[in-house]
């Protein structure tokens, strides 16, 4: 049975159900694939390349449990 993204990526869930946005994609302003904003602006992008979408899901993931601890 697969988990739902919820499951899968609890952090990322909560971020953009109250805090922030994540943009995923190539950007002229950076060379990252995934980033996290809040309302001051960037506090996470993927600094290494990754095999496939899920393993860069998995470091914002880890990224933002991370900031959430810090910062909550």
């Amino acid at each position: 049975m697969t988990k739902s993204f919820e499951a899968s990526y609890p952090h990322i869930t909560h971020w953009v159900e109250s805090i922030g946005w994540i943009e995923i994609g190539k950007a002229d302003y950076s060379e990252s694939l995934i980033r996290a904003f809040d309302e001051g602006g960037m506090v996470w992008e993927n600094l290494d390349s990754y095999n496939n979408l899920d393993e860069a899901l998995k470091a914002l993931e880890d990224g933002l449990a991370s900031w959430l601890e810090e910062n909550e």
